[in-house]
């Protein structure tokens, strides 16, 4: 057996026993005899056999089918992740899992609740980017209650009862922008702008939780202005750039807990303040990178999308078949990214 993993066959031949009788104990099903049990548990032992579970559900047709609920708006870090959940979905597929990917707009709480309500009965699964509102906690606590697995993803509802959260620590984050921001300045006075998708995304609103904590708690020659909601549209952002500026000539910092990063550049780059103004951003896509090798961004936190794909894929696959979550390989870790250590 050396140099090749044990197969069934090989545990039925060990025993004495026919295939059929190997996979009636293996699988727990009733029918075979006490001291067969024996034999058949003894081979196994003795060979290091392990099920092939994939194997196993195919062979019996059985496949779990899972909705991915992703945001509308095609900002960068969105599109990576679509694309990631794509990737994620071919390993899936060998585990006789399969991914439905449907975007709906994440900044409506009634168009969310709606789409998570119209799913088809046939999903064990779900993974959605969450609002924490009223009726899209209670459309995630009616699927539980079908039996359907439910993850939320990069944005959570935490007091739904959704079995998993697959996304950074978002106060943590916002804190890490603010510790950067305030490193940054080096001892300027001045106002720091806020621009949010919206403080309904409670990944958002976190963020800005934390961001405010420190700068406000650390850094009293920092003033944190109040939070502009863009809804991670670029127009929208460039609007509130421009009337940050506009409004307060001593702006000296910006966060963006969002995406829609392409409208700040632009205006903090037409302005010529792009240079003078810390700018902290969060994600590193194509966008972003080019801003930060270019100082117009000077840091980025980032989450990395194809773990987050895979993270809630295996989730959700482990949770339909009674299995253990690894937490240190589930963990989403924070990334910080300057132009000198882009990869």
């Amino acid at each position: 057996m050396s140099g090749r993993r044990a197969t069934l066959e090989d545990v039925a031949r060990e025993a004495g026993v026919s295939l059929a009788t190997a996979d009636r104990v293996v699988n727990r099903r009733d029918g075979v005899r006490g001291r067969t049990i024996a034999r058949v548990e003894m081979a196994v032992a003795r060979l290091g056999y392990r099920a092939n579970a994939a194997a196993m559900r195919l062979a019996r047709n059985e496949s779990y089918r899972f909705a991915f609920l992703l945001p509308s708006n095609a900002n960068s870090f969105m599109s990576n992740l679509s694309a990631q959940v794509g990737r994620a979905s071919g390993w899936l597929a060998s585990q006789n899992g399969y991914i439905d990917l449907m975007h709906v707009d994440v900044f409506d709480p009634n168009a969310l609740a709606e789409a998570l309500d119209r799913l088809s009965p046939d999903y064990q699964g779900v993974a959605t980017v969450a609002l924490d509102h009223t009726r899209v906690r209670a459309a995630i606590d009616d699927l539980v209650a079908r039996g359907v697995h439910v993850v939320t993803l990069v944005s959570d509802a935490p007091s739904s009862r959704r079995a998993h959260y697959v996304g950074v620590d978002n106060p943590a984050a916002g804190r890490t922008a603010a510790s950067l921001m305030g490193r940054f300045l080096g001892g300027r006075k001045g106002k720091v702008g806020i621009i949010v998708g919206a403080m309904a995304l409670r990944d958002h609103a976190e963020r800005h939780f934390g961001f405010h904590q420190v700068l406000s708690g650390e850094y009293p020659d920092l003033v944190v202005l109040p939070a502009g909601e863009g809804r991670d549209d670029s127009n929208q952002n460039s609007s509130l750039t421009a009337a940050l500026l506009r409004e307060h000539p001593d702006l000296v910092g910006l966060y963006n807990a969002g995406a829609g990063n392409e409208g700040i550049a632009s205006v903090l780059e037409t302005s010529g303040r792009a240079r003078d103004i810390v700018w902290i951003a969060h994600e590193l896509t194509a966008d972003t990178r080019r801003f930060l090798l270019n100082a117009t961004i000077d840091a980025i936190i980032n989450q990395d999308p194809g773990h987050e794909a895979r993270s809630a894929a295996r989730v959700l696959l482990a949770h339909c078949l009674g299995e253990p979550i690894i937490p240190d390989q589930e963990r989403i870790r924070i990334e910080i990214f300057v132009r000198d250590n882009l990869p």
